[in-house]
């Protein structure tokens, strides 16, 4: 299948660090960039070192009209997702856009909208569910081992300071909108996007961070007939161990983006144990807790690869194939807007005021 000749807008922490590493790497069979769009011209003139035969712009309407580009991948502030993504797409453009995919499901929908009137392709970078991680957490589910599931906790916690412009509520920015995208998504993709699912408790707080937006939060959520759904984005936890959590009724799963432990019991090997009316008592009739010795089972392991790497590779993978061949997106843009619609929620339940 032919490479996808793309154009980069945006050479920062995203365009170049994550988007950029990719397309420089040996394993990339599927991305040529024959454009950068960057506004600093420092920027511009590594560029050209780096992808050796590309062109700069520093305007990226200059692209419009372009007839060798397959697709254009948005790299750009926050903020700027969605009016350059909806411009790009007016002009029959393909976008990949990083997320945030939008402020609002509005804007999600109007980009959406877009993508189908001007017959343009679009696609959220969400690569966090293509990371052997949260595939397996997904398989370990599906295996029914940890028997009917209770309780999902999913902590994307550290304990750090920042002061950049991703703490400027402006600027789209703040943990929910930022790190946001990936726990939340993992959230709904492990009960399958159920569209029952809803914030039912929420609170968003500046506790570390130097700027207006927030870096500590804490978002429950529930859907009819699935797991109680807690997760947490915070700067002040100096303690977090996992990722994942899943609590069932037969075991636990615990899983870091590089590893998992799974502790858990099989039915047949522990006998039923019926209903005691009164008191329990020892063989001297003196009065005792309940207590036994469960048969259990453990597994551990790790995992090859992460987001950044194998999750980025396999979403411009199913790109590729989506551009070339019509296939299918294995992260719909509907499921890219509920993961907003989920923040939208959270911010709007929780308003913080703007100093900046």
């Amino acid at each position: 299948m032919d490479k996808l000749r793309v154009a980069v807008i945006g050479q920062g922490r995203s365009g170049r660090n994550i988007h950029g590493q990719f397309f420089k790497s040996e394993s990339n069979t599927v991305v040529k960039v024959v454009t950068v769009v960057e506004l600093d011209p420092e920027r511009r003139e590594r560029a050209l070192k780096e992808y050796p035969g590309c062109t700069v712009l520093s305007d990226y309407r200059e692209l419009f009209g372009r007839t060798d580009l397959d697709l254009v991948v948005n790299a750009t502030y926050s903020e700027m997702h969605y009016p350059i993504t909806l411009d790009l797409l007016s002009h029959g453009l393909n976008v990949l856009v990083e997320k945030p995919f939008g402020r609002n499901t509005f804007e999600c929908r109007t980009l959406i909208k877009a993508a189908k009137d001007h017959g343009a392709k679009l696609a959220v970078f969400q690569q966090t569910f293509f990371a052997p991680f949260y595939r397996f957490t997904r398989e370990v589910i599906e295996s029914g081992k940890l028997g009917k599931l209770e309780q999902i906790s999913i902590r994307y916690n550290g304990f750090a300071r920042r002061w950049d412009w991703q703490t400027l509520q402006k600027k789209l920015a703040g943990s929910v909108y930022n790190t946001g995208p990936h726990p939340i998504g993992i959230a709904l993709g492990l009960i399958d996007f159920d569209p029952t699912a809803r914030v039912v408790f929420s609170k968003i707080d500046t506790a570390m961070t130097s700027g207006d937006g927030e870096d500590f939060a804490k978002i429950i959520l529930a859907a009819e007939g699935k797991p109680v759904i807690d997760i947490e984005i915070n700067s002040t936890d100096a303690f977090s161990d996992y990722n994942i959590k899943l609590q069932g009724t037969r075991g636990t799963y615990l899983a870091k983006q590089g590893s998992y432990r799974m502790k858990y019991m099989v039915d047949s090997e522990n006998e039923a144990r019926p209903v005691i009316f009164e008191s329990l008592k020892d063989a001297d009739g003196y009065p005792i807790y309940c207590g036994e010795k469960l048969v259990t089972h453990e597994e551990e392991g790790t995992f090859e690869g992460t987001a950044f790497d194998v999750g980025t590779k396999a979403l411009y993978e199913n790109l590729q194939a989506h551009i070339r061949e019509d296939a299918p997106l294995n992260i719909t843009n509907e499921i890219a807007m509920q993961i907003i619609g989920v923040i939208e929620a959270v911010h709007a339940s929780n308003p913080l005021p703007m100093k900046y």
